[in-house]
Order: structure tokens, then sequence, then C-alpha cells
């Protein structure tokens, strides 16, 4: 019987407090980007250097600085002392300030930045410019220009900065998405304040992600030295082509390691596109909770290989409700692209414009269904699809659950719209707990049949020819999947 009852943002050294800088941009014309399809003739290249490439790079990258007035504080409260971003840099930050209690501070920090447009509109981190009270640019040419700071987007870590000037010089875009893992490229900015620097290395990965550095991650790695002050500076192929805004350093020394991210060029242009336009970003919104298709959930869904994003749970009246997106549905297309994972489904979606139309291809009852879902537009307190995570291990022995009744629900807090069986208690050695199943969570079906009940619970588990068990279970506002693999247990 189965059942009873270090990552671092290469950027100021100097954290921010106060205001940040307003938008009175709502409504204006999103500037135009247009994507350079040229190409540096390679035999015209002196042999063994980048000199041409840099000529047309570097006066289209800027050095940044910031300042922020800081009232009143003691070192323990000076920002940036207790950020585990800072502290990833190294100890050597958390020595900056002299103990004791400090009056007002105009405290100062350093970014790059890469000018897009010729009217004056530059590319550069949010965490470079946030709550920044002024921002100061400079040209390669030693021109120097009091920005104003156009918008901020915190959850991609993109920031749009305008200086009133004509005829500048731009970095041209190129399409981020065609870069290939090898290809060289150079990252150039102002690391460390010493001025304008150029390191060459290679595209290390392409698509890292779950590096808990921003909501929106779709990193480009690179081993070309990033370093602080490196911030919002460009990442650009061998044909001189802004392929990236470089944004953090994966480092136990606080310097470049060779595992350095970019922000890809193609997401950067959407967001300020945003930014300007709306004076915020609006993202697409599907109402979904989604999770990673592992090896043994393909299995379990009858799936030649695990890719797409598998649909735990669906928000009431949301777009996908609407659609008819149904919990167990595997989401393997968005709108004719391939959907690889539950974060590339969380990107794509996000991308796509409020209001539109588009396909879904999904995968129910073993076979391939195509859906019409409308976009809504993210609201704040909403979120394009969480991604729970599960674990494909250990079985439902040791396992103790109860029908859902007013003390139930009262003892783990269960709203009445939770239907199943509450699990009550779990062994702390058993394959269950270590699958992450936990006292409070809800059964909500096994093998893809409902549960009602206490006696379906135990009864779905019982005489089970296949060693594995599908569950679905609610925790903590929403519904996800977990295979119990009895084939693993022991003893």
């Amino acid at each position: 019987m189965a059942l009873a009852s270090a990552l671092v943002l290469a950027g100021t050294a100097l954290a921010f407090t106060g205001k940040s800088a307003g938008n009175s941009q709502a409504q204006a014309t999103a500037p135009k980007v247009a994507l350079d399809e040229t190409s540096v003739a390679r035999d015209a290249l002196p042999r063994g250097s980048f000199a041409p490439i840099v000529r047309r790079v570097a006066p289209g990258v800027v050095k940044i600085e910031t300042t922020t007035t800081l009232k009143n504080i003691s070192m323990q409260q000076f920002p940036g002392l207790n950020d585990p971003f800072w502290k990833r840099f190294g100890d050597q930050f958390g020595q900056m300030v002299p103990p004791g209690q400090l009056g007002p501070q105009r405290e100062h920090g350093e970014g790059s930045g890469v000018i897009v447009t010729k009217d004056g509109y530059i590319l550069t981190n949010n965490h470079v410019v946030d709550n920044a009270s002024q921002v100061k640019v400079t040209l390669q040419d030693g021109r120097e220009f009091t920005a104003k700071v156009i918008g901020r987007d915190a959850k991609s870590d993109i920031a749009v900065v305008k200086i009133d000037a004509k005829d500048l010089p731009v970095v041209p875009m190129a399409d981020s998405d065609k870069v290939q893992v090898g290809d060289v490229v150079l990252a150039v900015g102002n690391p460390f304040g010493v001025g304008q620097t150029v390191t060459q290395g290679i595209v290390s990965a392409k698509n890292r992600g779950d590096m808990g550095i921003q909501d929106y991650e779709d990193f480009i790695q690179t081993d070309a030295a990033i370093n602080p002050g490196n911030s919002g500076g460009a990442l650009v192929d061998i044909d001189g082509r802004l392929i990236g805004i470089n944004t953090a350093i994966l480092s136990r020394s606080g310097g470049s390691q060779g595992v350095g991210f970019a922000i890809p060029s193609d997401l950067a242009r959407s967001v300020m596109e945003s930014l300007v336009q709306y004076g915020h970003v609006t993202r697409g919104y599907l109402g979904v909770m989604i999770q990673d298709v592992t090896p043994i959930m393909a299995k379990e869904f009858k799936l030649k290989e695990p890719m797409g994003a598998l649909v735990g749970d669906v928000v009431a009246d949301g777009p996908a409700a609407k659609a008819g997106f149904k919990d167990g549905d595997v989401v393997l297309e968005f709108n004719g692209k391939n959907v690889a994972d539950s974060r590339h489904l969380k990107l794509t979606v996000a991308e796509t414009k409020p209001g539109s139309t588009v396909p879904v291809k999904v995968w129910r009852d073993c076979s391939a269904k195509t859906l019409e879902v409308t976009v809504k537009e993210l609201q704040a307190t909403e979120q394009v699809a969480q991604n729970n995570q599960d674990n494909d291990t250990g079985t439902l022995n040791g396992v103790a659950v109860d029908n859902l009744n007013p003390q139930t629900r009262q003892q783990f807090n269960l709203p009445e719209s939770v239907k199943g069986a509450v699990i009550t208690e779990v062994k702390p050695d058993s394959a269950a707990a270590e699958a992450g199943l936990r006292p409070g969570d809800v059964i909500e079906e096994i093998n893809r049949h409902p549960v009602k009940s206490a006696d379906d619970a135990v009864r779905l588990t019982e005489n089970v020819k296949d060693k594995h068990t599908l569950v679905r279970v609610w925790e903590n506002g929403g519904s996800h999947y977990v295979v119990v693999d009895e084939s693993k247990q022991t003893g």
C-alpha cells in the first residue's frame, strides 16, 4: 500500500540610493535602429590586427559618470556594503568607507554606454544609472554632456539616456540571434575608470539564464575580459556590430576570470524602443505556471525528447485559459518559434506585443494541437510565468494524506478553490521528501486522474504496474508536476 491516510554586476563600485530620474517621454516616437548587415572585408584587415574594427566602434562607446547624494548615514547603512553583489567583488569594497557616522555625501560611480542613434540615444545598464541625481557622458573625443535618463527597466537591466547632440558616431546593431558560439568578439568599455579599453575573446555560450541577476536573462557569455566599469559597454562582432551590452561577470576576485555576460542586442533594442515610446516596458502575459520537461517527464508525457514547457496551472480568466490551455499541456512552439524550455517560453511571451494573437502548438494526450491565444499586457502584479522546480526522484511511500475539510484547510491555510487530498505527513528519510513533497501540499492528480479525496489518492497508487507515478500538486499558490520513481527506492 503506497499511501496511508557569484555573480557580480560589472559596473560602478558604488551603490546608489535616493530618487530615480523621472520620465516624461510617454508616447514619444521610438528611435529607429536598423540592423547592419554589412561585413568587413577579411582581406582588408591587417594581419593579426583588429584596429580597423576598433576605429569603427570606439567613437560610439562612451564613459558614463553618475552622482548620487547620500544623507547622514553610518557605515552600517552605507549602500552596497551588505549587498551580496558587491561582496562578490572582494573584501576591498567593504573597506572603502571609514567607520563611524557620516554626514551628507556625494558619491560617484562610473560605467559605460553605447551610442545607437545619431541624435544621442545611448544604451547602458539600469544598475549604472539607478538612483543617480546627475549623469555625465564623455565621448571618446573628449566632449562632455549632461544626460537625461529617458527610462530604466530593472527586469532586463537596460536603461536609455539621451544627450543633446547631432551627427554622433553610432555603433551599428547586428541580429544577436545569429551569433554563434565560437564567434570572435571585442568588448569595449571603461573598466575601473582607467579610460576606454578594448579586450578580445570569443562567444563562450549563448542563452545563459538562471543566474539570479535579473528577471529576464538570456545572456551571451564571453571570455573577453570584462571588469567593474565595463557595465553598459559594447560587445561587438568581428564586423564591428553591436551584439550585446556588457552587464556582469562571474568572479571570485572581483576582476575578470573569463566568464562575462552581455544582454543580447535584440533584447536591448526591444526594451529601448518601448522605454522611449511609452516610458515603460510593455511585456506580454500568458497566464500559465510552467516548468521544464525533464527526461523522465518526457517519458511520462510520451514525448520523443525533453523539450518544451510543461503547464502546471492555468490562471483563471487569463489569456491562456480563454484560448483553451489545460494543465498538462506541453508548449512546443510559440508564435512559430520552438520552445526549448520554460525560461525560453517566458522570454518569448514577454517579448510579444500585447494585444497580438499568436499560434501556440501544444502537446496534449499524445498528439500536437494548435491554439490561438491573444496575449495580454503584463501588469506589475502579474508574472509571465513562474518556473516551478520539480524533482523526479523518490516515491510516495512515507506520505500520509487526509481529506480537505475546514480543519485541514485552516491548519495548512488552504483556499476553498483547491481540490484534492492534503499531505499531512512526509517521512524525512523518504524518497518523497527528497522529491520535494511537504505537509500542506495538495495532491490534485495522480497519473492524470483527478484526486478528490484521500481515498482516491490511496486507490490510484495501489497496484501500479509502472514504477513511475506522475503527481500534480498544489503548493504556495500554484500547481506543478512531480514524477516519483519507485525504481530508485532501495531497502
